[in-house]
């Protein structure tokens, strides 16, 4: 997949788990700030990008995942579905 496939899947993820119109969904926004995912919503998220892509995501690396962009990059570097 590309990124750019990848970045609308994500999107797609993030406007149904978090409850915001697509249309308001891009790249930059960030998970806790923009979104106001607390902890269990992100890990929740997490989990689905597994699912989703095949792609396994440490505790450490979650951490370091602020924004959808950022996801998507994560993604596409460490997916099955390169």
């Amino acid at each position: 997949m590309t990124k750019e496939e990848v970045l609308n899947k994500i999107c797609d993820m993030v406007a149904e788990q978090f409850s915001v119109d697509r249309d308001k969904v891009n790249g930059n926004l960030n998970f806790q700030n923009d979104l106001d995912a607390d902890s269990i919503d992100f890990v929740e998220f997490v989990l689905a990008l597994e699912n989703e892509f095949g792609a396994e995501i440490s505790d450490e690396a979650a951490e370091n995942i602020q924004t959808i962009n950022e996801a998507a990059d994560f993604v596409v570097s460490h997916s099955d579905n390169k």
